[in-house]
């Protein structure tokens, strides 16, 4: 009789269980979406949700043409998250989000095309990219950019610029400040010295 009792209430939390809706894990919203970009943690965090997202994904991206859905539905697409894997299409995707001028699309763009990561080595098309992602703020572009100067490619009317955001950028890390400063000297020897002081003016 025990037994029994113990076999009916043991289905019984079974039955509750299994009875309790499934929650369902909310979209993320633009804002929310773009921070996780710019701390590379978008993927991640579509695999912690279970992969639950992504038709929503999907749609935002296709239909919507949200940029920031249009990345990260393209870094899914080419890095199998989720989804199976499409680098073309998820190139494609990239691109979509870069022609709206998302800066962290334009700079993976930039950096895929300055090391030919799942596309040609292009270094022409990678400054092209890079400089927009740059001149908005993005400092893994205005790094890259700037070295790309220093390594022979680019146009020399586009010093300025790319010294003076770089320049200005704040930078808490040490290794980095040291790599942009290195950066910068080398750069300044490719410049007048008018024009270097002309850059380092305040913004």
């Amino acid at each position: 009789m025990i037994k029994k009792l113990c076999c009916i209430a043991l289905l019984m939390s079974v039955t509750a269980v299994a009875q309790e809706p499934l929650t369902a894990v909310p979209l993320y919203t633009e804002a929310e979406l773009i921070e996780l970009i710019k701390k590379n943690q978008h993927l991640k965090r579509v695999k912690d949700d279970d992969c639950q997202l992504v038709q929503d994904i999907e749609a935002r991206a296709e239909t919507m043409e949200l940029p920031s859905y249009q990345f990260l539905y393209g870094d899914m697409l080419a890095y199998a998250v989720c989804v199976d894997r499409n680098v073309e299409l998820g190139v494609y995707f990239m691109r979509k989000a870069a022609e709206q001028g998302l800066a962290p699309a334009l700079e993976q763009l930039g950096r895929y095309y300055d090391v030919g990561q799942l596309v040609q080595a292009d270094k022409a098309m990678a400054v092209i990219y890079l400089r927009e992602a740059a001149s908005q703020g993005n400092l893994a572009a205005q790094l890259r950019l700037v070295n790309l100067f220093n390594s022979g490619y680019g146009s020399p009317r586009d010093y300025e610029d790319a010294y003076r955001w770089l320049f200005h950028s704040a930078v808490a890390d040490k290794k980095l400040h040291q790599q942009i400063q290195t950066a910068l000297a080398r750069l300044a020897e490719k410049m007048p010295e008018s024009v270097v002081r002309r850059a380092r003016l305040p913004m």
